[in-house]
């Protein structure tokens, strides 16, 4: 964890992100990044980590002519579709920098929301960070159901967080990586909010810009996805009234095993 006694003159910063058929935006979205990354004077290493998952368009071709001008760029993938939070947990794994910026590839939220974090991170304040979108560029179904399920959400778990369910998210990678996440689909930014949580860590959250789509449509189907998302938060707020009970033991809880070298096992 970071030292809040400690001011860092800069910050390295490690992007991921999931893309899907996402052709249309995301040499716009890498350059966006790029660009962010490369001139601000706050950001000592940084890297941009996509997870390609099983794109049927030209997604990974524009991802692999990226490269070449942005050596920092890494590609993981799926060969086949596994749903939005499988590409952003492979993501996330894939990242080795100290805070890693969670973000989507189709434009809708800026990197630079950045500004408002930087400097909290630089003044030790917490170890995450989230987005809360002052006004959501979403049709009004999916805010009505965002508000819902946050607001739910909330209860379930004794919180009063503005933005729940926002995807950017701001996390000291080592935390980061060590989270255990289930989700398959479009909920993993709800999970990753609940996962923290649940050890122990307060969200700061931060205002941010929120844009439209920059191309392209949605890989998720609006009821389907309200069901499962539904679904998944009483999931969510079921498991945190175990772990209240005692019955489930947090992550943290865990005790650590011995590893011994796999040469001294064969002696």
């Amino acid at each position: 964890m970071p030292d809040p006694h400690v001011t860092p003159r800069t910050v390295d910063i490690s992007v991921a992100a999931p893309a899907y058929n996402e052709a249309d935006n995301i040499a716009m979205a890498v350059r966006e990044w790029q660009e962010y990354l490369e001139n601000n004077p706050a950001v000592g290493d940084w890297e941009i980590v996509v997870c390609d998952d099983g794109s049927r368009d030209a997604t990974g071709e524009i991802l692999a002519g990226l490269r070449d001008r942005c050596p920092r760029l890494v590609v993981v993938g799926f060969e086949r579709n596994r749903g939005a939070g499988a590409a952003i947990a492979a993501a996330i794994a894939a990242t080795r920098l100290d805070w890693v910026v969670l973000l989507d590839s189709d434009g809708q939220f800026p990197i630079a929301n950045l500004d408002q974090v930087i400097p909290r991170i630089q003044a030790g304040e917490a170890v995450a960070f989230s987005g809360a979108r002052i006004r959501k560029a979403d049709g009004a179904a999916y805010r009505w159901g965002s508000a819902a399920s946050g607001a739910v959400s909330n209860l379930l778990h004794g919180t009063r967080y503005r933005d729940f369910n926002s995807i950017f998210k701001v996390v000291h990678g080592p935390l980061f990586r060590a989270l255990p996440l289930e989700s398959g689909g479009m909920n993993c930014s709800t999970e990753i909010t609940a996962r923290v949580a649940e050890l122990g860590h307060r969200w700061v959250e931060v205002p941010i810009e929120h844009r439209e789509r920059g191309g392209g449509r949605r890989g998720w189907r609006f009821w389907r996805g309200a069901c499962d998302r539904a679904l998944f938060v009483v999931y969510l707020g079921y498991r945190h009234w175990l772990l209240r009970r005692g019955i489930l033991r947090r992550p943290g809880d865990l005790p650590a095993v011995p590893v011994r070298p796999v040469a001294e096992e064969v002696r």
